[in-house]
Parts: structure tokens; C-alpha cells; sequence
């Protein structure tokens, strides 16, 4: 039997996806959750086998429960389903280490079948979404690529953002002013093609900038 947790911020989906994973007998939902947080606790209470994970989410997103997941419990598969391809989004997730990323147009045949392949260890990829990736892989840099450009001023500022501090306090540990700590990171999200600070704090973890 296959324990899943769904994590998305709208009810009546998570409910609708709860009645198509449960249509397969061998798929129990043992937990609902409107954010990344939510689910990161349900893992701890029930040990799924697997988290089903929008990425969009109010206060604790898709990013922050990958992360927070895969760092205490890297048993547990992440499947991103989502209804977003765009390269910030899928980067982000798999940089936070989701084991496959679907989209929520897919059959509900399809969304059983991804669900069982993740489990069974197979990486998982929307036609769409592989595409992309694909194309990112053939025209340019990776993530690990773009952080080893990144200038000693540019990894001290993500090394703090990763330690919680804010632009003010960052400015006052860099003996910089905090405009110029605001326009570093802008900088920074655009140059590593990150949404907001958490993702920029997870990226720093990820590359060991945090150190």
C-alpha cells in the first residue's frame, strides 16, 4: 500500500485529487495539507511513501516543503503537481530535490501511473516540463555552473539571506548600505532565476554557500 500526502492550497483540489489517487487500491491518502509546512508535519506524523506538492502557496510554499522534507526525511519521494512549466518553477523544485514534476492537466490515469513510478525509485517528468529541461540542459549553465560565477560580496550576502537575517542586518554584518544589499539580491534572484528569498536561502544550502 501506498501512503500519500497532497499539499495544495485550494481545498476543492486537494479534496478532487484525494478521490483520484484513492480510486487505486493501492494508494491510501493519509494526510491533507494547504502548504509546504503542513506537509513537511504531516510527514513527520504519518511517514508517507509520498507527498503530491503544488509549488505556488501562500506563506510556506512548494519549495519550502521539498526542502524541509528531503533534509529530515529522504525516504519520502516528492512529487511537484502543479499547474505551472516555467523554468523559475521547475528549477526550483528541483533544485530543492522533488523526485519527479507533473502537471495538474495531466489524465488521472497518468497521475496514478507518475505516483507509482516515483515510488518505485523512476523520476518523473511531464512531457512539457522534460522539454524544457532538456533545452536548458543543451543551451547553457547549470545551477552549480551559476554559483561558482557568483562574486565573494554576492555569496556573503546569500550566506546570511540563508541564515534568516534581513536586508537591514545583513547591511550592518557587511558593513554595506542596505540599498546596496536590496540591489544585490535583486541581482541574485535574476541572475539564478529564483523567485524570492527562500528560494534564494535554499539555493544557498543546496551549493553549500551557507558555510
Amino acid at each position: 500500500m501506498i501512503k500519500a500526502v497532497i499539499a495544495d492550497d485550494i481545498q476543492i483540489l486537494r479534496q478532487g485529487l484525494r478521490a483520484i489517487l484513492e480510486q487505486d487500491k493501492d494508494i491510501q491518502v493519509v494526510g491533507l495539507a494547504a502548504d509546504g509546512r503542513e506537509a513537511w508535519q504531516l510527514c513527520r506524523k504519518h511517514r508517507p511513501d509520498v507527498v503530491l506538492m503544488d509549488m505556488r502557496m501562500p506563506e510556506y510554499d512548494g519549495s519550502y516543503g521539498i526542502t524541509r522534507i528531503k533534509e529530515d526525511y529522504p525516504d519520502i519521494k516528492v512529487l511537484v503537481l502543479t499547474t505551472f512549466d516555467d523554468r523559475e518553477t521547475v528549477d526550483a523544485a528541483v533544485g530543492s530535490g522533488a523526485d519527479g514534476y507533473i502537471l495538474k492537466e495531466m489524465e488521472d490515469d497518468k497521475v496514478i501511473q507518475s505516483v507509482k513510478a516515483v515510488c518505485a525509485g523512476i523520476r518523473v517528468f511531464g512531457g512539457s516540463v522534460f522539454e524544457g529541461m532538456r533545452r536548458q540542459m543543451a543551451s547553457g549553465k547549470t545551477k552549480a555552473d551559476m554559483a561558482g560565477d557568483l562574486t565573494p560580496r554576492e555569496r556573503d550576502i546569500m550566506r546570511l539571506v540563508a541564515r534568516g537575517m534581513d536586508n537591514r542586518e545583513i547591511a550592518g554584518a557587511l558593513f554595506l548600505a542596505e540599498w546596496t544589499v536590496r540591489n544585490n539580491i535583486s541581482r541574485l534572484l535574476e541572475k539564478l532565476k529564483l523567485k524570492d528569498r527562500t528560494q534564494l536561502a535554499v539555493f544557498a544550502v543546496k551549493h553549500n554557500l551557507d558555510e
